[in-house]
């Protein structure tokens, strides 16, 4: 973590005009779908892991469905756990907390959201969110390529009309912790699942990156109130 800070659950150094997600880590419980699908949970993180992986490295955007079934036979897992993990793909949950801080954060800051899913599946998980107004909904497809490329959080920002430094962007695994903080945003990493950073996997020196396992400090990190 060299050159990253870690201050607790203090704000990052400019105010926070804007906050961006990543949405199927981030803000929904995809492990659980993963893991249900797989048939247990060290079968669903193998794959989990093995996809994450496989995007980092991949760049130019293929099929999302076809990256899943590629990382599906490197871990292992059958074809029909991926038959399954796209059928159950509408019973995908919030985190627990994470609608009443969206809710809480839309009324007065505008709210994004960047993934590596399809453009069709990354509707259909938002619309698990609940009615909470999203300002831009990026996607790899429509980009052309996997995040942490920068042209997915430069799409992003564009869209939202905000700068980098004053947009906290809510990481779901170490690559997006990477992608973000070298587009220039301060990062939260919402690092539910207990997922290590192996190796290289280090932010800018001078970069924001704060760690927690819940959602719920945000609300007051980014609007200053309890």
């Amino acid at each position: 973590m060299t050159g990253e800070q870690t201050p607790g659950v203090a704000g990052p150094p400019h105010r926070v005009e804007a906050v961006a997600f990543d949405l199927l880590t981030g803000l929904l419980d995809s492990w659980t779908l993963w893991n249900h699908a797989a048939g247990s949970a060290d079968a669903g993180r193998k794959w989990r892991t093995t996809y994450l992986a496989l995007t980092y490295e991949q760049g130019v955007y293929v099929a999302y469905e076809t990256m899943v079934a590629r990382a599906a036979r490197q871990a292992g897992i059958s074809e029909n756990a991926v038959d399954t993990l796209f059928a159950t793909w509408d019973t995908v949950a919030p985190w627990p907390e994470a609608e009443a801080m969206l809710v809480r954060l839309a009324a007065e800051r505008p709210l994004a959201i960047v993934t590596n899913c399809s453009t069709a599946l990354a509707e259909r998980a938002v619309a698990r969110l609940g009615p909470v107004a999203i300002a831009s909904l990026v996607t790899a497809e429509e980009v052309g390529v996997y995040k942490p490329d920068p042209r997915t959080y430069g799409r992003m920002l564009a869209e939202i009309g905000q700068a980098a430094h004053g947009t906290l962007f809510v990481a779901g695994s170490a690559y997006d912790v990477v992608g973000a903080s070298q587009a220039g945003m301060p990062v939260y990493w919402h690092n539910r699942v207990g997922l290590v950073r192996a190796a290289g996997q280090s932010a800018p020196a001078g970069a924001f990156v704060i760690e927690q396992t819940t959602l719920s400090p945000l609300v007051p990190l980014v609007l200053g109130v309890r």
